[in-house]
């Protein structure tokens, strides 16, 4: 294992590799629709489950009649908890809190045990030979409720009637994060501005839905699930349920699309489970989209009070305020986004002094947990619109207000004064904030705007321009398994515990263990997310792979390396240090023709029986490699967008968008540019699209693509990217991660650039998403409010006169 600190010549190493616009070695399968998927995968005499759910917020439950649902011809089985009870371990699937948050009544049940806490909630699984039946038996499940006070809103719900009825307080809990002097940061302060903000539900919507096919044989039971966290599952699965942990296999196949809601463990997956192991058959779970708006976790759900103190230059003194987060019904992982929003509100910039009071509360709605982005997005756009504020207050250039608070690149690394939920202080590694907000601003034309603006004010049109930085810690640990191995065949295989869900994982692993080795891409097979395959593994979330498993992997392939120099150098009585692995073969450097191939090599070292073995090497030409991660990387980026808003109708036109990243080295920059484009488009929704709606009930009121939008290529601009490139001295590749980068600072920029072009009606934006109803709401308001200039309405009038809007 190599240390923390790597040093420069190691990083060399691996440079060349490092770069290349590989074309990833995943696409050709999926382009030709041979992709498979858990529902691909044929299981012969599988059964398909169903779910009978919830369709109250808050209800006890009294009967649950079966019988029509097991009358029905096709139905195999009809179950509740007290039903599946034999083979459960426990009825609540309860986890331990490795936040040291008491959770006890905060988990979920395999199934309903008494009471439903949000619509969806599942109360029965029917199994049946197809889908049709189970789907058609789960509307014959008849349940008495007795429907109870719902809590809607996570600001009231803390002294509200319990979410359930085993909750002493629906207020999970409580803390504060900070730092420094915040009362003398405010007393000595020359401005104070405040924002009352509200970042509202969405989802992660993966082009895959959730799905699991649990195989159940006298020999072993294979679990094929469409998740980011193999491993734990599998562990999940070992603690609820009774079975032969030796026997069982959890393994991903292709996954479309994670996002976040993929990582947790739900209470079908554990039900299908426990279903399979009573009845001693295969079964199949595939979620549809319905299921997937009203079960499968969500994220976003955020109201904050804050205000920011700053000298009479703008130069941020203090920030304080409070933090109410929404966990839903039930906590599916440990409830780490509100303290992942409160750590990270700083951002980029230099803040003396912090005080944000948190406090994180249950609701009869669906529950929480992480989306793209996991809680680093509301604290972007909790800072820049305070940024944004504070600019307005000092008549002063938004760009130039921030460039003063920036932290300057000769300041890294950079100590916060905080820990991350692992312990660990907060320490930005490196990067150059201001060399990147300098570059955009060039690149995206700021200084000329506001001549465009003029000339478009005066024909009628209204466009505006913002602009927002996002941080991220990447690479969480604390480890990532990674093992390679040469087969006698001379093929070269990668396993992780890492997950592939469409980022590109197998290519950027294979390069990487490509470089080692001297050979392409496509000549590295890497297995991901399949307990079989890897021993140990935590999964795909945080932007953690290319940094954890990617290091690993590096590592356990250098160990590959040394021992092939170290057989090859005794076969071709050469010295070590005079030979190379290039083109999957050892080679005496300066004469090529004295080689051996790395599968003769491994086919020596595999042994026979009853023959002598090379001395000083252990048998097998392959190992692994559990890379410790203890510090972050830091990733970094800045946004500038454009857009133009239609007064009448409120839409949101972006015309420019422009974004620049640092996230160290760029194993494959095709991919990295795909993953940004791909975090700036959920970005997009998150500021003026996606809206998971309830009523007052907790009824949700957005479960189709009809009510719930989604930005589609029609909506977004062609985007132009800009890379800076600041290694990570935390791990032997120098990389960070990029998965979530640009989601980021994504709505905080558009929605300073729509307040912005919307700047002569007075309107001051604190939602996200804000949609045009809401924006035609804002502008109305500012046409009729005194403080609102006439002479741009009446510019508008004109235009329309001439036919020029």
């Amino acid at each position: 294992m190599l240390p923390d600190a790597t040093s420069r010549s190691e990083q060399q190493i691996v440079s060349e590799m490092i770069g290349a616009r590989v074309l990833r070695v995943e696409d050709n399968k999926l382009l030709r629709g041979r992709g498979r998927f858990v529902d691909d995968i044929a299981s012969p005499g599988v059964l398909v489950a169903a779910f009978a759910r919830s369709p109250h917020p808050h209800a006890a439950i009294g009967r649950v009649d079966l019988g029509p649902a097991r009358a029905l011809p096709g139905v195999v089985a009809a179950l509740t908890l007290d039903d599946l009870a034999p083979v459960l371990k426990q009825r609540r699937m309860m986890r331990f809190s490795n936040s040291g948050a008491r959770l006890d009544g905060s988990w979920p049940f395999a199934l309903a045990d008494g009471e439903v806490s949000f619509v969806g909630e599942p109360v029965a699984i029917v199994v049946a030979v197809d889908r049709y039946i189970a789907e058609d038996a789960a509307a014959l499940v008849a349940v008495d409720y007795d429907v109870l006070p719902a809590a809607g809103d996570c600001r009231t719900a803390a002294g509200a009637a319990g979410v359930r009825r085993d909750l002493k307080s629906n207020q999970v809990i409580s803390y504060r994060v900070g730092f420094g002097d915040v009362d003398a940061a405010f007393a000595g302060a020359a401005h104070v501005v405040h924002e009352t903000l509200w970042m509202h539900r969405g989802a992660g919507h993966s082009m895959e839905g959730r799905g699991i096919l649990a195989e159940v044989s006298d020999r072993e039971i294979n679990v094929w699930a469409s998740t980011q966290k193999a491993h734990d599952l599998r562990y999940a699965f070992a603690d609820y349920v009774a079975l032969d942990e030796s026997r069982l296999r959890v393994a991903t196949p292709d996954v479309g699309g994670g996002f976040g809601p993929k990582l947790c463990v739900y209470p079908e997956d554990v039900a299908v489970v426990a279903a399979a192991m009573l009845l001693r058959r295969s079964i199949k779970w595939i979620e549809d989209r319905r299921e997937n708006f009203t079960n499968a976790a969500q994220e976003r759900d955020q109201f904050w009070s804050i205000e920011l103190a700053a000298d009479a230059d703008g130069r941020v003194r203090g920030i304080r305020g409070r933090l109410v987060h929404d966990i839903g019904a039930y906590a599916l992982q440990d409830v780490n986004i509100p303290y992942n929003s409160a750590t990270t509100l700083t951002g980029p910039y230099m803040v003396p002094a912090l005080a944000m009071d948190v406090a994180a509360v249950h609701t009869n709605k669906a529950p929480v947990s992480s989306v793209r982005g996991a809680g680093y997005p509301q604290a972007a756009f909790a800072m820049e619109r305070l940024m944004d504020r504070l600019a307005r207050t000092l008549n002063l250039d938004r760009a130039e207000l921030r460039g003063r608070n920036l932290i300057p690149a000769e300041k890294m690394p950079y100590l916060k004064p905080l820990k991350t939920r692992a312990g660990e202080t907060v320490q930005y590694d490196s990067g150059d904030y201001p060399g990147c907000q300098e570059e955009i601003l060039r690149h995206a034309g700021w200084n000329d705007f506001p001549r465009r603006q003029a000339e478009a004010r005066a024909q009628g049109r209204h466009l505006g321009i913002g602009l927002a930085h996002g941080v991220k810690g990447t690479g969480r640990g604390p480890f990532e398994f990674g093992g390679v191995r040469v087969s006698p065949t001379g093929q070269i295989f990668v396993s992780t515990g890492a997950a592939a869900m469409g980022q590109g994982l197998a290519t950027a692993l294979a390069q990487i263990c490509a470089q080692t080795f001297g050979v392409r891409a496509e000549d590295v097979t890497v297995i991901a997310g399949d307990t079989a395959a890897a021993s140990l593994g935590l999964g795909g979330f945080a932007s953690r792979q290319t940094v954890t498993a990617g290091s690993s992997v590096h590592v356990a392939a250098q160990s590959v390396a040394a021992k092939a120099r170290k057989l090859a150098g005794h076969l071709l009585e050469a010295a070590e240090e005079d030979l190379e692995v290039a083109d999957g073969e050892v080679r005496v450097v300066g004469a090529p023709q004295l080689s051996v191939k790395l599968g003769e090599l491994a086919r020596i070292l595999k042994g026979a029986p009853g023959y002598s073995f090379p001395p000083g090497l252990d048998p097998g030409l392959q190992a692994d490699a559990t890379f410790r991660v203890d510090k972050l990387a830091y990733a970094n980026g800045c946004q500038v967008v454009e857009v133009e808003v239609d007064i009448e109708t409120g839409g949101v036109r972006i015309v420019r968008y422009v974004a620049i990243q640092d996230s160290g080295r760029r194993v494959n920059p095709r991919i990295v540019e795909g993953q940004i484009h791909g975090g700036i488009a959920h970005g997009v929704g998150n500021g003026l699209f996606e809206w998971m709606g309830y009523d007052a009930a907790g009824q949700p009121i957005t479960t189709t693509y009809a009510d719930y939008l989604l930005p589609t290529a029609t909506e977004l601009p062609t985007f132009e990217t800009l890379y800076k490139e600041t290694p990570s001295p935390h791990n032997p590749l120098g990389v960070k991660g990029v998965g979530e980068l640009g989601v980021i600072p994504a709505a905080a920029a558009l929605i300073s650039a729509v307040e912005d072009a919307l700047a002569p009606f007075g309107v001051h934006i604190a939602q996200m998403p804000i949609t045009p109803h809401e924006l035609v709401e804002l502008i109305g308001k500012g046409a009729r409010s005194s403080d609102c200039a006439t002479e741009p309405i009446a510019q508008i009038t004109k235009a329309k006169e001439r036919g020029d809007a």
